[in-house]
């Protein structure tokens, strides 16, 4: 069976975007040579990447150009090659090398892929698809990079999650920049 692991930034009060939406905090001050290591050594790895159409839109806007090529190189690569789900109900296509369109229910589409050869599956940003795959118990890692700042408000993978299920860490990596990250996999 093949696993599902979602990544996202979050800031100190567990928000993936504040109340605006926005989540350039993100890369506020991540600049930080450690940090750039581990974001290329992630990007290495042969995953499917899991979007719902904002994030996708987000991704597909850089990933492919020559900017994102000649920024992180290595970064971009390993986007584009991927193979890529978009969750989607109103986009009529998907550009983006190697993407497949979907326009079922995120829970039960993951949860035929979950079943079907091919490589591991990552949830990238995409907080209302996360939502919906944790609610339905298809998560196996959570993948979380904390970000030093606090935003007051904003919005949370997990707010609509019910039954609060359990998590046991697994890695944890701190970076000279207040960053850190922590990956949690499925205790129940």
């Amino acid at each position: 069976m093949r696993t599902l692991r979602m990544f996202n930034s979050i800031s100190l009060d567990g928000y993936f975007t504040d109340a605006d939406g926005d989540y350039m905090w993100a890369h506020e001050g991540s600049t930080d040579p450690d940090l750039m290591e581990f974001i290329k050594g992630n990007a290495q790895g042969v995953n499917a990447l899991i979007f719902g159409r904002l994030t996708y839109e987000l991704m597909a806007a850089w990933w492919p150009t020559a900017e994102a090529a000649k920024a992180m190189p290595d970064v971009a690569r390993g986007m584009n090659a991927a193979p890529k789900y978009v969750f989607s109900r109103s986009l009529d296509s998907a550009e983006w090398s190697n993407t497949t369109l979907l326009s079922e229910d995120p829970a039960t589409a993951i949860a035929r892929l979950k079943q079907t050869p091919g490589p591991d599956m990552t949830v990238l940003g995409s907080g209302t698809i996360v939502s919906q795959l944790a609610e339905a118990r298809l998560i196996d890692e959570v993948q979380l990079l904390l970000c030093p700042v606090v935003l007051g408000s904003g919005k949370s993978h997990f707010a609509e999650v019910t039954g609060k299920p359990w998590w046991r860490l697994s890695r944890c990596l701190t970076f000279k920049n207040g960053r850190v990250f922590f990956a949690y996999h499925r205790a129940d």
